[in-house]
């Protein structure tokens, strides 16, 4: 039996065949994946849980990465995500570590601080407890 193997992801994409590893052979470091912590998840998911109280999300996504961690927000789950707040560690001595990016790519705000940056909803959480 041959011992790769290929993988195909959610969206159909083929990726490289990977080398399957024998659990018990000596093996190369692997490269860890970014993640967020569970204080910047809590605070990512107070906004979330906000705004999903006032109607305005419904779904999420997260994705742990080799450069960074990405968590997405969706109105509708068959939907290109409305915002996604990035974080980028190599970052943080220059611009900062985290971002909020818009639909189009745009950068909606960024900075060292992740509440900092999660503020930028705070405007659009009181307007839509408001509407």
């Amino acid at each position: 039996m041959d011992d790769t193997t290929n993988i195909v992801d959610l969206r159909g994409a083929m990726r490289q065949p990977t080398r399957m590893e024998d659990p018990g052979a000596p093996t190369a470091k692997a490269q860890p994946l970014i993640a967020f912590d569970r204080r910047e998840l809590s605070a990512i998911l107070n906004i979330y849980g906000r705004m999903v109280a006032a109607g305005e999300w419904r779904d999420y996504a997260i994705d742990w990465l080799r450069e960074s961690a990405v968590f997405s927000i969706f109105r509708r789950a068959s939907e290109m995500p409305l915002y996604r707040i990035e974080k980028h560690p190599k970052l943080r001595a220059r611009q900062g570590a985290y971002a909020v990016v818009g639909t189009g790519g745009q950068i909606l705000k960024r900075g060292h601080d992740l509440k900092q940056v999660l503020r930028v909803f705070d405007a659009k959480l009181i307007k839509a407890v408001e509407g």
